[in-house]
């Protein structure tokens, strides 16, 4: 009874669909736009060039492009018209471009040669269309038009033929070279052969239905009829695939053949086909698709009026999934995989889609309140109990795995009929289900009950209050959550808070997974992925480090290896002795970019839940380390002049230094392109992402500028290589040097010899100098034996004798001895101490006061603090000033006067020493003197404080005035020499 009861209340809440439908699966053509740096969606034929570069002609231009970077060319560039219909290569490598107004340019070595910059091509004009395109065995180049013109081409002339036939046209003709090496044209109607100068029919039957459906593969001719594939061989047309007329008479592209199968193309999409009928293949359905080539590297290209698109080769396609193959919502949130090799899928609408992998059949479980169970955004299997649970924002339930045979839905309840919000759950090996809430972590003992109560938790045992993010069970059946706090374990009742240790770990967490060796990975909102093992933190794998993002959404672990999800792709890591390894997928990184939600990896295959459908592919050969990209030197461009790159040495003068490199790697997988250089053989090498590089400041002198490129899977290339000598400025030059180490070595000569000799003649002038100042000392020597002082010395030794005074006598002659004495010793020297100035003007004084008496008076006044043993002054500098005091100042008048010597210290360097006589006054003793009489002591004695003044440092200053209307003052500055 209980049973029936639970299935009814199933079939009211449920509406179970088993739709029991077979879907194929779509192949993912990568697609490529003006979005993405075409310069028009109008795209008309597609060239792989010798390099491996994709060449575009499209109704606005031409665009190269190397698999991450389209670089467009336009009539800016040098092309005749932006309307370019086709697109050849011949044996020289030039790239011609057939454009609508007929004219023909190429592009090599990085120029776009045309009609006005190289002068070959003025008369490569035909007046028409070029449609069709040969380089015979003998280098010419043969072009046919859609205007009864062949034009063919040597390099230097061009000849032009012209059918006069008025029913054999050479209308858009095919030329082709046979094997007799005869050049031979067909069209619809006509076959022809060139004989003598001239095209003459010939007996073969090729008549495609158009120039564009036949081709020569492997030196035979395939090509459409009305009938259908055909091939010539020994002259003889041989049909090899019989086609519907309706098909012929489309509008055709540009024929394929290769691998055993015809591709063509037309209105209505491409078209696949064995040449035994078998195995037709279409793509593109209701898009006007003119042309299909494959590249060196096995992948199929489209040339359609919306862009190009590529069709990778079969270990290299990307399969979806969706609304078109059997889902009824694109939108995928969750994925888990049952043990009967069933995709269970998380969609919206709440709705839960089931895909066997091996019949691609699929059904679908549509739950109960659409708003309660809107979006499944977490599936988990529980193999214990053979159940498969699922989640949403607001509810949670489970289902039996065997479904549909077996429905058996449950669904939480919390028994107080509160609303709950669900962030994720785990499950542990045994019977305990555990919630992720807003509220906080709960944990349910008996998941086959499905009910909680959030009243009857206890705190730190099955309910730890904060707003949560995520549970996990190791494989130890430890809990593992994060919440606002941080990362938390809790095992054996014990509660390890290890955000408090380690800061990292108190960052939002977004997913949780245990590796192979035991260690716990967490996905980061930031910060990359942390790997904690022993209670530490292991590893951070970030950016840095390889990985496509800092934000990680969702992880899972396969064997050994760690898979990783975020919003800019996919990366599968793996730790081998500490040594991190990072795998990419970027040739599915650009299509899932935004999309991906949730992922399961299985043992060969990758399944990713998108917000476009379902998205697979195998992944095993993809990670195996590939073939390093080529790498190509695109341009160079100087002083924004783009040179030739037919030489690989440019040699550049000192003005045309500015330089800009283009270079990039030929990668049509791999798009996360990684490039170093240097600019020296033995240099450091430099890593980038650019791929452009300016050089505006280097050094004169040679340098080999080398450039590598890599995937992430591959290792680095063969360098490319260019040799730049960049010539030495005129002043870097040898001859320049050598003039200027001349000219200055004359330079430091001249002027050493200048110097010289003026040092020369400055020490001889000084040599004068201090002659002079000798014989001036000897002057003033002299001058300091006055005669008149001499002869009144003698006078008073006479009189004392004369008046018996030998007393007296012997005293003034006693001085005047020890004055001579002293005179004679100080004339040899050119600086006495203070000590020896003072006794000698004592001893001199001393005989002037004996000859006057009292009508002289004179004092010597020094300062204390002046050492008078350790300062010296020039040598017979005072005396004559005050000599001069004492004959024409005191002695003029009848009373009598006083002479005052004051020497004092005014600061650390000089003396001032100040002569203070009462006498008449120098100003009335000068205009006394009718003959202008001037003492020839302090003449002498003002020369030499000249002569002094230019041989030392420091300068003697001197100053005489009278002091009032009677008296002077002689103020001399010393400067003192200890």
């Amino acid at each position: 009874m209980k049973n029936s009861v639970t299935k009814i209340a199933i079939f009211y809440f449920l509406v179970i669909l088993c739709l029991g439908k077979s879907y194929g699966q779509t192949v993912y053509l990568p697609h490529y736009t003006t979005k993405d740096g075409l310069p028009s969606n109008n795209c008309y034929y597609t060239l792989q060039d010798q390099k491996g570069f994709i060449w575009v002609a499209t109704d606005a231009g031409v665009s190269r492009f190397d698999g991450s970077v389209f670089e467009n060319f336009s009539v800016d560039d040098g092309l005749p018209d932006n309307q370019i219909l086709q697109l050849r290569q011949d044996s020289k490598g030039r790239i011609w471009f057939m454009a609508l107004n007929g004219q023909l340019s190429y592009f090599l070595n990085g120029k776009i040669h045309n009609e006005s910059n190289d002068a070959n091509l003025k008369e490569l004009n035909l007046n028409g269309v070029v449609v069709s395109f040969l380089e015979d065995s003998k280098g010419r180049l043969w072009f046919g038009t859609n205007n009864n013109v062949i034009g063919v081409w040597d390099g230097k002339k061009t000849t032009k033929i012209i059918s006069n036939s008025s029913d054999q046209k050479y209308q858009n003709v095919f030329i082709y070279e046979d094997e007799k090496n005869n050049i031979r044209a067909v069209n619809r109607t006509a076959n022809f052969i060139f004989f003598n100068g001239l095209f003459v029919p010939s007996k073969t039957e090729i008549f495609p239905v158009s120039y564009k459906a036949i081709n020569r593969i492997n030196g035979k001719i395939y090509f459409l009829n009305q009938h259908g594939l055909n091939t010539i061989e020994k002259g003889v047309t041989k049909e090899v695939l019989k086609l519907s007329p309706q098909l012929l008479n489309s509008n055709l592209g540009y024929i394929l053949l290769g691998e055993k199968k015809l591709w063509f193309s037309n209105d209505d999409g491409v078209k696949g086909i064995n040449l035994d009928g078998t195995g037709i293949k279409n793509f593109l359905q209701n898009i006007s698709v003119n042309q299909t080539i494959r590249d060196n590297q096995g992948n199929l290209w489209f040339t359609t009026r919306n862009g190009i698109y590529k069709l990778p080769k079969v270990k290299d396609q990307l399969f979806t999934f969706g609304k078109e193959d059997g889902l009824n919502n694109a939108v995928i949130k969750s994925i888990v995989k049952d043990k009967n090799n069933r995709l269970w899928l998380g969609s919206n609408n709440s709705t839960i889609n089931i895909l066997d992998l091996k019949t691609k059949k699929t059904s679908q479980i549509k739950l109960p309140d659409a708003t309660k169970y809107n979006t499944i955004k977490q599936l988990v299997v529980d193999k214990k109990n053979k159940r498969i649970f699922f989640a949403s924002d607001y509810g949670l339930g489970s289902v039996s795995s065997s479904y549909p045979i077996n429905a058996n839905f449950k669904f939480l309840k919390e028994t107080n009929n509160l609303m709950f919000v669900v962030k994720n759950f785990a499950i542990d090996s045994t019977s305990k289900l555990t919630l992720s809430m807003s509220s906080g972590v709960v944990i349910i003992n008996d998941r086959n009950e499905l009910q909680f109560s959030s009243f009857k938790h206890t705190e730190d045992k099955d309910f730890f209050k904060d707003r949560s993010y995520r549970v996990f069970y190791d494989r130890q059946q430890n809990l593992w959550f994060s919440n606002i706090n941080g990362l938390s374990e809790f095992n054996y009742n014990k509660l390890n808070k290890h955000y408090e240790k380690y800061p990292l770990l108190t960052k939002r967490i977004n997913d949780i997974r245990q590796m192979a060796d035991g260690s716990i990975a967490m996905a980061t909102d930031g910060y990359g992925i942390v790997i904690f093992k022993d209670g530490k933190i292991a590893h951070v794998i970030n950016h840095k480090k390889g990985l496509s993002n800092n934000i990680i959404n969702k992880l899972f672990v396969r064997g050994e290896y760690l898979w990783a999800i975020s919003n800019t792709g996919i990366n599968r890591i793996s730790i081998v002795n500490g040594l991190i390894s990072i795998n990419a997928f970027d040739d599915v990184n650009g299509i899932l970019s935004d999309d991906l939600n949730d992922l399961y990896i299985d043992k060969d295959t990758a399944y990713f839940a998108t917000n476009n459908g379902l998205v697979y592919f195998a992944y095993n050969h993809s990670l195996q380390n590939t073939t390093p990209p080529k790498i190509y030197i695109n341009a160079i461009i100087n002083n924004k002049k783009t040179l030739d790159l037919t030489s690989g040495s440019f040699t550049l003068r000192p003005n045309e230094q500015n330089l800009i490199i283009n270079y990039s790697a030929i990668d049509f997988k791999n798009r996360n392109i990684s490039y170093r250089y240097r600019l020296k053989n033995k240099g450091a090498w430099i890593e980038t992402k650019n791929r452009r590089l300016e050089l505006s400041s280097l050094e004169p002198g040679e340098y080999t500028f080398e450039v590598c490129a890599k995937s992430q899977n591959s290792n680095w290339s063969e360098p490319a290589k260019v040799k730049l000598i960049l010539e030495k400025r005129y002043y870097q030059s040898w001859w320049f040097i050598g003039i200027l180490v001349i000219g200055v070595g004359y330079l430091i000569y001249f002027v050493g010899v200048r110097i010289t000799k003026r040092q020369k003649n400055k020490e001889q002038e000084q040599l004068l100098l201090k002659n002079k100042i000798l014989m001036l000392e000897q002057q003033a020597l002299q001058a300091m034996m006055n005669p008149h002082f001499v002869f009144n010395v003698m006078n008073s030794i006479q009189h004392f004798i004369n008046t018996q005074n030998t007393m007296s006598a012997n005293k003034v002659l006693t001085g005047f001895a020890r004055l001579i004495r002293k005179n004679l010793e100080i004339c040899t020297q050119s600086y006495i101490s203070l000590e020896e100035e003072i006794n000698y003007l004592n001893l001199y004084l001393s005989l002037e006061k004996n000859r006057f008496g009292e009508k002289f008076q004179y004092e010597i006044i020094v300062d204390e603090e002046i050492d008078k043993e350790e300062t010296f002054i020039p040598s017979m500098l005072l005396q004559p000033y005050i000599e001069n005091a004492i004959w024409h100042g005191i002695m003029p008048k009848e009373e009598g006067g006083n002479v005052t010597i004051d020497i004092k210290e005014v600061n650390d360097e000089n003396l001032l020493i100040s002569i203070t006589d009462d006498g008449i006054g120098i100003d009335n003793s000068l205009a006394a003197k009718k003959d202008g009489h001037q003492s020839k002591g302090m003449t002498l004695t003002n020369e030499r404080i000249n002569l002094l003044n230019k041989i030392e440092a420091k300068a003697i200053h001197l100053d005489i005035k009278q002091n009032g209307k009677t008296g002077t003052i002689v103020s001399i500055s010393v400067p003192m020499n200890k």
